[in-house]
């Protein structure tokens, strides 16, 4: 798998690309640039560019809802309706953004249907971050003590739910309930220090094989793990930054992956042009469907 080709799926110059997410009802690929405030929408089977919309805050993450998207913005959770852009409702408040400036970053729905999201703090160091589920219009604090929340999934037997506080460079794994959302004692699932893997581990997903891939901020590749937490795979990037990956494609076996450039000055994307792109390599394996949130 090494040897996969690692192409780019459209030449753009995102700040902070995160959240792919596609919708295999729509064959539509989704996906936001944070810092920009921007939501992308993009046919791959047609020769058009991405449709954009933006938003007056940044966007952490997205998930499908049976209408349109959720969106988590810094501030709140909001419903769009299609077309994207005409109809927002919002659905609950980031309590942490009006306390403490914490923003929205990653998340994913269950199975179930509750949307999990996480914070990030405003220095992107002090453990002031969270864990939140949004079910059904309940919207209850899961986790705290983080810093920057991210990298959430779930196995595909919804036993277990994987998360990291980015900044300590591990994964953990919960015991998971997807009848009730409760969730266990975590367990440190895979330490990239002890592995020797560079960067921290950002966005994720989850394949048919319940093998997790994760994307290494810093690292400059995607790599992936066995559900025993073992590496069994790594894909170097053309590119430092990589934040998170999604399965696409009529066949679910296109890994497309967002980048960023916040962290590059000038020299830096001379040296990096593919950096700020969408990315898309072939993979042999296939990707889970992206479950529909739940909002009444």
């Amino acid at each position: 798998m090494e040897d996969c080709t690692v192409e780019v799926a459209l030449a753009l110059d995102m700040s902070l690309g995160e959240s792919p997410l596609w919708s295999v009802e729509r064959q539509m690929l989704y996906w936001v640039d944070i810092n920009n405030g921007r939501l992308y929408s993009w046919r791959p089977t047609g020769n058009e560019m991405p449709a954009a919309i933006e938003l007056d805050e940044k966007i952490g993450c997205i998930a499908l809802c049976e209408t349109g998207l959720l969106a988590a913005t810094a501030s709140s959770i909001e419903r769009l309706e299609l077309p994207l852009g005409s109809q927002r409702e919002r659905l609950a408040d980031n309590l942490e953004w009006h306390q403490s400036g914490n923003r929205f970053n990653d998340g994913r729905c269950d199975a179930a249907g509750r949307f999990w999201v996480g914070t990030i703090a405003a220095d992107e160091a002090c453990p002031t971050a969270g864990l939140y589920c949004f079910d059904q219009g309940d919207f209850v604090c899961r986790q705290s003590r983080l810093s920057i929340s991210n990298g959430l999934a779930f196995s595909p037997d919804q036993r277990w739910l994987y998360h990291t506080d980015s900044l300590t460079r591990k994964i953990l794994r919960y015991p998971f309930d997807v009848e009730t959302g409760a969730t266990g004692e975590p367990e440190t699932w895979v330490d990239l220090e002890a592995l020797g893997l560079p960067g921290v581990p950002d966005g994720a997903a989850i394949d048919s094989e319940g093998h997790y891939w994760s994307a290494l901020y810093g690292g400059g590749r995607i790599v992936r793990f066995s559900p025993q937490g073992e590496l069994v795979a790594s894909i170097e990037l053309p590119c430092p930054h990589p934040t998170m990956v999604a399965f696409g494609g009529p066949d679910l076996r296109s890994l497309y992956i967002t980048t960023a450039t916040q962290h590059l000055d000038a020299e830096g994307k001379v040296s990096w042009p593919a950096a700020g792109s969408l990315l898309c390599v072939q993979v042999p394996i296939a990707g889970l469907r992206e479950p529909i949130a739940i909002t009444v």
